[in-house]
């Protein structure tokens, strides 16, 4: 035999022809296995076993089922953010719940802002998209949208034929704001990134609008609100930008804001991670809590009640299965995701509710 021959996979037509059966009774042995009695299957698997022939290709037998059995998760992060990030587990467990419910596989396909994103978008084998919160000019967004398969966007932006699933970040806001900042004079706010850029800076008042991601957008939209209901001046309040989201982030811009004599006195954070950085921060410099700076965070996870952290509490678990669903075709409820404002220690007590 050429050496051609001998590096030759072997097909199932080779299979069928050491059996002395048709192709598509090797192709039902593996796929449909109730329709092959049981002495033509044990033929066929000893001629497989002769060739070493382990089965179908995946990806043909895909072809043929018209899916792939997986979908695909975009996440606009670098891998391990799926896996360092309490928020994104939680979120990627609720997908994880509905794919093992479903016998469905899981696929990450990450995005690093490069012009390949699109391309791997396109080429993913998978049979529907969560997308994980982005911004409104992230051209992945009409890479999936071009796919034509089931997909929607969890915490926006929402476009025409690509839902959306998520809280109103905007009331959630306001309502968390309203503990944080009720008897303040001089209230901080710990931001997620403005845009794709991802600058961390720090701001006197920005306009809310000018964010190009929709949950920075309309939670800080709510913050502007609520410190406005008090009679303060957005102007004077200092936003700091955090590049990601991450305790670490959160200590060193908490740490800034002290520096200065005249620093806040209450600090409304996007996330509880970067609340929890705020608060060791508070702590290492000898600043009171709540006495001296109120803290609110975002996502009530597990570390917020041990450390008596007030924060706003979402069922990021819930989320990832509602998109989840939806990535499967699936109709979604319709029903908004529920939050509410969880009031712990971190927060004066002579603050309303």
């Amino acid at each position: 035999m050429s050496s051609e021959g001998q590096d030759r996979r072997p097909t199932m037509a080779d299979v069928a022809r050491v059996a002395g059966v048709s192709a598509m009774t090797v192709s039902y042995t593996y796929g449909q296995p109730a329709r092959v009695s049981a002495g033509t299957a044990e033929r066929v698997r000893r001629a497989a076993e002769e060739l070493g022939y382990v089965g179908p290709q995946p990806v043909a037998r895909s072809l043929r089922r018209g899916r792939t059995g997986s979908i695909g998760v975009v996440l606009g992060e670098h891998l391990t953010y799926a896996f360092d990030d309490p928020q994104a587990a939680r979120f990627l467990a609720g997908v994880a719940q509905v794919c093992a419910e479903q016998a469905t596989g899981l696929t990450l396909v990450p995005i690093t802002g490069a012009a390949s994103d699109s391309a791997r978008v396109a080429q993913a084998a998978v049979d529907g998209f969560v997308v994980w919160t982005t911004s409104d000019d992230d051209p992945v967004l009409d890479a999936v949208t071009a796919t034509g398969l089931p997909a929607v966007v969890h915490g926006g932006p929402a476009r025409s034929g690509l839902p959306s699933v998520g809280i109103d970040d905007r009331a959630a806001a306001r309502a968390i704001a309203r503990l944080a900042f009720a008897g303040a004079r001089a209230p901080a706010i710990l931001s997620f990134p403005l845009d794709r850029a991802r600058s961390a800076q720090v701001l006197s008042g920005p306009d809310p609008q000018a964010a190009a991601f929709p949950v920075t957008r309309n939670r800080l939209a709510g913050f502007k609100e609520a410190w406005e209901e008090t009679g303060g001046s957005w102007s004077q309040v200092q936003v700091v930008v955090c590049a990601v989201n991450s305790a670490r982030l959160g200590a060193a811009a908490t740490a800034h804001l002290l520096d200065d004599d005249a620093g806040p006195d209450a600090l409304a954070a996007m996330s509880d991670e970067l609340a929890l950085g705020a608060l060791h921060t508070a702590h290492e410099v000898g600043v009171a809590v709540p006495e001296a700076l109120a803290l609110t965070g975002w996502d009530d996870t597990d570390a917020a009640a041990p450390a008596g952290l007030s924060t706003l509490r979402q069922d990021l678990r819930d989320h990832g299965a509602r998109c989840a669903r939806i990535a499967l075709g699936q109709h979604d409820t319709g029903t908004p995701p529920p939050w509410e404002v969880v009031r712990r220690r971190s927060t004066r007590p002579t603050a309303l509710p």
